[in-house]
């Protein structure tokens, strides 16, 4: 029988030790700099940020560029991570049977209103956009796959939070505290959440884009817990009504019936 140099009964430092991979890490480390980053950073950034040599630094980033995990921009020398983690998150057997049955929907209901819908969850602190349908109308607005915001921040984000128990409540405010742009008014946040929660949807101006109005509702388990959340940016056009509750009855309907179906899944 074959050795190997620890067993379950050493102690953690010695099993880090014996099973280290120092390529990997390197890798790893960079990944996770560049994704916590607010910018770009070049080769000899990214080196003095980890305190490693430009030189060994220079090696992975070739590797991780060449598997199109890094894109460059060829003016600058700029690094940035590319969609390709992203990319591989969705191709996970949770996320592609949400957004297998969520598209379909989405796609029906985006023209039935005449208007974007977007597939969003949270990670990390962000609301993520993983999906999205384009209406029928001439003029829409439509964010881009991949598109984040802090979750407090956002009409998604805060109506996926509202949907969750109590302690995971905390830890996804804790989490998205440090990435938003202003204070956080911890009571204001939690009446808001508390409206979001008993209307069971949410109507707001946009925290980002002026001339917005978001209409979100969650996606819920068998627990009523948010799994994602739909929201629906609506342009003000200046000789049109706004149909926003009309709007938010059909993504409620939406929301509703990919709930459902996801429950028949499972």
């Amino acid at each position: 029988m074959a050795m190997t140099d620890t067993d379950d009964r050493d102690p953690p430092e010695a099993r880090r030790a014996a099973y280290a991979a120092p390529a990997l890490e390197k890798g790893l480390d960079i990944l996770e700099l560049l994704a916590g980053s607010d910018h770009a950073l070049t080769t000899g950034q990214i080196a003095d940020a980890l305190g490693r040599s430009k030189n060994e630094i220079f090696r992975m980033v070739f590797v991780l560029e060449d598997r199109n995990y890094l894109t460059r921009d060829p003016a600058t020398d700029l690094l940035s991570l590319s969609n390709r983690l992203f990319q591989m998150g969705l191709r996970t057997p949770r996320a592609r049977q949400l957004t297998e049955v969520a598209i379909p929907a989405m796609e029906s209901l985006s023209e039935k209103i005449g208007h974007s819908t977007h597939l969003v969850v949270v990670n990390r602190g962000e609301t993520v956009v993983i999906a999205t349908a384009a209406g029928g109308a001439d003029v829409g607005f439509t964010l881009r796959l991949g598109y984040r915001r802090p979750a407090i921040d956002s009409s998604s984000g805060q109506t996926i939070i509202a949907f969750q128990p109590a302690e995971t409540q905390q830890r996804l405010i804790a989490e998205s505290r440090p990435l938003a742009e202003d204070a956080v008014d911890e009571k204001k946040l939690a009446q808001r959440l508390r409206r979001i929660r008993e209307t069971g949807y949410l109507i707001a101006p946009s925290h980002d884009i002026a001339g917005i109005t978001d209409i979100c509702a969650p996606i819920l388990d068998q627990s009523e817990r948010a799994l994602a959340g739909i929201v629906i940016p609506c342009l003000k056009r200046t000789k049109s009504v706004d149909r926003h509750e009309d709007i938010a009855r059909a993504l409620l309907a939406a929301c509703a019936a990919i709930s459902s179906a996801l429950r028949q899944a499972t």
